[in-house]
């Protein structure tokens, strides 16, 4: 892997799985892909006395280098030149031709998750981190070639304004999505708090595109809720996984155990992931022995994420809720726990966002987000193609349902309580 050879001009971050960067559009980003820690940007031998970064100790220069039998890179050069000396507007930048140049290269790859990030778009995307932004509180990626909504947060603007899950962006401020990668969208949605954007959007089973007027907010994203719902059962609302997930769950999975839950409602619906680490401590609660998680490539490489921990909360009757949003980490939650037995898995088929991404920073504060890799759950299925198919399906109607109701949550409740039979999970326990 990448993150076995970081030299000091190319920091990474820890693993972190999510949708497309995953670009939250607080907007921020959040999952998707897997990240590496703390970033620290190296930039002093590229910069001058006034700590701005030379063009010329980035690009190299010498035009002599060819690195590839089938390609002529003095095209490339030629194309330059001619730009330089030819294009109407005489005021063009070397930093813009070659940082396009790049995401040129890594937009050519067709992957809607690997993406090169301009020295700005990278440290904003690392700030977003904390969990605290300024947006509209909605997820986005690139789905069947369309951009798309994964997940409004609770109580977001977002959420608020009528955004859903599986929502198609056609355009952003009446401008036309079409072809337009999800940096390029983020850009355009992102916003001081106070000020509006307006989404064009598509539903399925609507007739005809509608707009949506979001006022943009600072938004404190909780990762973990909890609440008592019912005879003893403990409701658990995984919102993200980011730094302080561990701890939070951690205090929650004490409390369960010290006031004996009868079970667990787990409920990990519009979750566009977060931090591997976080992901794989929280499924080991309940996993006693074996995989949690596995990452692959055509390339050979191959490394399974064991159970680790305590494993406090197995043999305790759970329940877990996802649905369209669930994306990436809590796929691999939901996948482990039901792959193990360890849980009924109940609501919507999940997003289906099982691919690893690298993530590395270069010297001028420029980052590689690169998919290196795809998930597989215990049982050998692979997230990115097939999603979390529930034990139990229920669609959620959000036009017929009353304002406060939330069928998926209670019959979760019914199966807890024992007024209905959850089926026989199709995994089994002998998975190592």
């Amino acid at each position: 892997m990448l993150e076995q050879n970081a030299t000091p001009s190319k920091a990474r971050f820890s693993k972190y799985v999510g949708i497309y960067l995953a670009i939250i559009l607080f907007v921020s980003s959040f999952g998707l892909g897997i990240l590496v820690g703390q970033s620290i940007i190296v930039k002093k031998q590229i910069e001058n006395e006034n700590g701005q970064v030379e063009i010329n100790k980035v690009i190299n220069f010498n035009r002599t280098i060819n690195r590839s039998d089938s390609v002529d890179f003095s095209q490339f050069w030629d194309v330059w030149d001619r730009i330089k000396q030819k294009y109407v507007n005489k005021d063009v930048k070397d930093t813009d031709l070659f940082y396009g140049a790049i995401e040129g290269l890594v937009y050519s790859l067709g992957d809607p998750y690997s993406v090169y990030m301009i020295p700005k778009m990278a440290d904003e995307f690392t700030k977003d981190l904390s969990g605290e932004f300024e947006g509209i509180g909605a997820e986005i990626g690139i789905k069947n070639g369309q951009l798309t909504v994964v997940s409004p947060l609770a109580e977001s603007p977002a959420q608020r304004a009528g955004l859903r899950p599986g929502d198609k962006i056609m355009a952003i401020n009446k401008e036309n999505t079409f072809g337009m990668d999800v940096n390029m969208a983020v850009s355009k949605i992102r916003g001081q708090a106070g000020t509006e954007v307006t989404l064009t959007i598509t539903r399925n089973g609507a007739s005809k595109a509608v707009d949506i007027i979001i006022k943009r907010e600072k938004i404190n994203v909780p990762s973990v809720t909890f609440e008592w719902k019912g005879d003893k059962i403990a409701y658990v609302r995984i919102l993200q996984f980011n730094e302080d997930t561990d701890v939070i769950f951690d205090r929650y999975a004490e409390k369960i155990v010290k006031e004996k839950a009868k079970g667990i409602i787990l409920d990990m619906r519009n979750n566009p992931g977060g931090f591997l680490d976080a992901a794989v401590n929280m499924a080991s609660e309940w996993v006693e022995d074996g995989m949690i998680v596995s990452e692959k490539s055509e390339t050979g490489y191959s490394r399974d994420h064991e159970t680790i921990g305590a494993h406090r909360l197995s043999g305790i009757k759970t329940t877990v809720l996802v649905n369209g949003g669930s994306a990436s980490a809590s796929e691999i939650v939901a996948g482990a726990l039901k792959d193990h037995g360890q849980a009924t898995v109940v609501g919507e088929k999940t997003f289906g966002k099982g691919s690893v991404q690298d993530f590395e920073t270069f010297p001028d504060g420029s980052a590689l987000k690169l998919t290196v890799a795809e998930w597989y759950t215990p049982a050998g299925k692979n997230i990115n193609k097939e999603g979390i198919v529930p034990d139990i399906e229920i669609k959620q109607d959000w036009e017929k349902e009353k304002v406060g109701e939330d069928i998926m949550l209670e019959r979760a409740i019914n199966i807890m309580e024992g007024r209905e039979v959850a089926p026989v999970s199709n995994s089994t326990t002998s998975i190592k």
